[in-house]
């Protein structure tokens, strides 16, 4: 049975995907644009070279927001996972204890004073925002960093994945899109399409091997503070 985690991720990454293939398919002029004028007769063009540029820097944007979503719901599964399995905040890897911690630090403790009940417990949950998770930043150095905090694998197959180095021109196009620093024109004419193709199938790649270590973390309780349970055994 597929996991929530990877039905959203798979699900997402079919989107994206069916957009790359049909933006290759207009650069290969496989797919036309048929358009419809005086008595309703239809006339086939070729896309617009401007327009084809524009389209292709689209590809930045969505695949940035799969990155980030991916990497927000993961971090989200994890705090689900010790909200369900009741983990005391006591038992949990120093990592993670520095992490709610530094979240709570950023919360209102009028906001979150009524979400505790037992500390020990609902510590953990109370100072977790996704939102404020992940805001432009995310490349392949961010996924590792937060690996490294959790305590999970950052680990890839380099030979399918390119261990995440394409994240980083994903995300510095997306945030020159965002910021307009650059038009759409000037970041589309860097890539063809089969270029881009390569981009997206490595990430979606990398994303989903860090989700296995991800699922593996959660399967063997590497959140749990190893130290305490050889002490209690």
């Amino acid at each position: 049975m597929t996991s929530l985690l990877f039905q959203d991720f798979n699900e997402r990454s079919r989107e994206v995907s069916k957009y790359f293939m049909f933006l290759k398919n207009l650069e290969q002029k496989t797919t036309q644009l048929t358009m419809y004028g005086y008595q309703n007769k239809a006339k086939t063009r070729t896309i617009d070279l401007e327009l084809l540029k524009t389209l292709k820097a689209s590809d930045f944007l969505l695949l940035y927001n799969l990155v980030e979503a991916t990497m927000r719901n993961a971090i989200e599964t994890i705090f689900d996972e010790l909200k369900i399995k009741q983990v005391s905040y006591d038992n949990i890897r120093p990592e993670l204890k520095k992490i709610v911690l530094s979240n709570l630090k950023k919360r209102n403790p009028d906001k979150i004073f009524s979400s505790i009940k037992a500390i020990s417990l609902d510590i953990i949950n109370a100072g977790f925002d996704k939102q404020s998770l992940f805001s432009g930043n995310l490349d392949g150095k961010k996924v590792k960093s937060t690996a490294e905090e959790y305590g999970f694998s950052w680990r890839t197959n380099p030979q399918k994945t390119g261990n995440g180095t394409d994240l980083l021109i994903i995300k510095s196009n997306r945030n020159d899109l965002a910021h307009g620093f650059k038009s759409f024109a000037e970041i589309g004419k860097s890539k063809s399409a089969d270029e881009l193709l390569k981009i997206k199938n490595q990430t979606i790649r990398y994303l989903r091997e860090i989700l296995i270590n991800i699922e593996q973390y959660l399967s063997n309780q590497d959140y749990l503070d190893s130290s305490r349970i050889e002490s209690s055994e």
